[in-house]
């Protein structure tokens, strides 16, 4: 049962948190709107954990946010391998730099989603802005620890850069 109390709580988080989960989650997909759409689904996920509404709330929405973009970024790859194969005509170019720029990003993010997903949560996370304190919140992680797990993260990020695409 919902009480007016609860409620008032939720909205605040709500309040609180939204644009910042909107833009993290914007930052792994690249689609505003879905970001949108997907930070919706994530409070949605919090109003159906009362529990994930203690002192540590904004660490598990970030949690979650990554995870939500992460697996978005996983289904747009597995929907895209099989429009490929459909695909009979391709866009007009777009001049060179705006090419490799969007090269670059999507081997960005076919190799986070090959990453072991607390590593890419990790990745993210810091690339998004978060402190080593915000990031240690986010994951439940003891924030001494951070420091190392972010290095073993870029460490894994680029050894399968390298795998996949070569030295750069």
């Amino acid at each position: 049962m919902v009480t007016e109390s609860s409620a008032q709580a939720f909205d605040e988080i709500f309040r609180q948190y939204y644009a910042r989960v909107a833009r993290l989650i914007s930052r792994v997909v690249r689609d505003p709107g879905r970001a949108e759409e997907l930070a919706v689904e994530v409070f949605l996920r919090l109003a159906h954990h009362p529990k994930a509404q203690g002192d540590r709330v904004g660490g598990w929405l970030y949690r979650t946010a990554v995870r939500a973009g992460l697996y978005e970024l996983r289904r747009q790859a597995r929907r895209e391998r099989f429009t490929h194969l459909l695909r009979n005509d391709e866009r007009p170019p777009d001049p060179e730099e705006l090419r490799a720029a969007e090269e670059v990003r999507r081997q960005v993010r076919a190799v986070l989603a090959r990453l072991d997903a607390r590593q890419a949560e990790l990745v993210v996370l810091r690339s998004s802005g978060l402190s080593y304190d915000e990031i240690a919140a986010a994951m439940q992680l003891n924030p001494a620890s951070i420091g190392a797990l972010l290095s073993r993260a870029h460490v894994a990020f680029r050894k399968e850069y390298i795998q996949r695409y070569g030295e750069r």
